[in-house]
């Protein structure tokens, strides 16, 4: 089973990596065209699609000029109690998107990136809605075949896919898992691995823009190698209050 799984994942990171270039292409001049303005790429997914923002905001060889939002922000930054997160259908409120916003430093020249595998979930295609409704690009990374399959949960009855500027999808099949059970279900995800190369991909896209402008690209190390921590701490106090840096 190991082997079945490693060989969906080498077809599926083949598939990825190397197709949508046209989208991939203007999601980077997208974000490009922001942080040249002096914008902040703000990221935001729910459930394991956070891990997309983890790839885009605040980790080595990444971009300093990169913001995660997350649903506890209503926690941390907001002053809700701790036990509203324990709802698992927190995610599902189109409220919440309101709130996060109010509390993300969001200024007028960011753009966003947002994941969701589904693109269906009310806080999520809220948010899109908002971002666009305020002006910001939006690049969404979604799986087009689970997003085809599914109804929306948002009252609009729109999907992730259908606000954003740029889609890319990460090419995950419907139910996300890639081998089936005897019993029925399926196990070994993909989502999360797909997006991660997507995020990275455009990454050094929009450097190798900023390289062409002759701007150098704000870029972290590793807090693990010499040095690393006091150029990080360098370039984030370039851009004080407008990034947060949370676990």
């Amino acid at each position: 089973m190991t082997g079945d799984y490693l060989s969906k994942i080498e077809e599926l990171v083949a598939r990825v990596g190397r197709g949508q270039q046209e989208a991939k292409s203007r999601a980077a001049e997208l974000l490009f065209a922001s942080i040249k303005n002096s914008g902040v790429i703000q990221a935001f997914g729910c459930g394991h699609s956070e891990a997309l923002a983890m790839e885009i905001a605040g980790r080595a060889g990444g971009l300093v000029p990169t913001n995660r939002i997350a649903l506890r922000d209503i926690v941390l930054y907001g002053g809700e109690p701790l036990d509203v997160l324990a709802d698992p259908a927190v995610e599902r409120n189109p409220e919440i998107a309101h709130r996060l916003y109010q509390l993300a430093p969001v200024k007028p020249d960011d753009a966003f990136v947002i994941a969701s595998n589904s693109g269906i979930n009310g806080a999520v295609v809220e948010m899109a809605l908002l971002v666009k409704e305020r002006g910001h690009p939006l690049v969404a990374v979604t799986s087009a075949e689970h997003s085809a399959g599914v109804a929306s949960r948002h009252p609009s009855g729109r999907k992730l896919g259908d606000i954003a500027d740029v889609v890319l999808d990460n090419g995950a099949p419907y139910g996300d898992a890639t081998i089936p059970l005897p019993g029925g279900g399926a196990v070994g995800a993909v989502s999360s691995i797909t997006a991660a190369l997507l995020a990275q991909q455009i990454v050094t896209e929009v450097v190798a823009r900023l390289l062409a402008a002759g701007i150098t690209p704000p870029v972290y190390l590793s807090d693990n190698v010499p040095g690393g921590k006091e150029h990080n701490a360098e370039l984030e106090a370039r851009y004080a209050g407008r990034i947060r840096r949370t676990a």
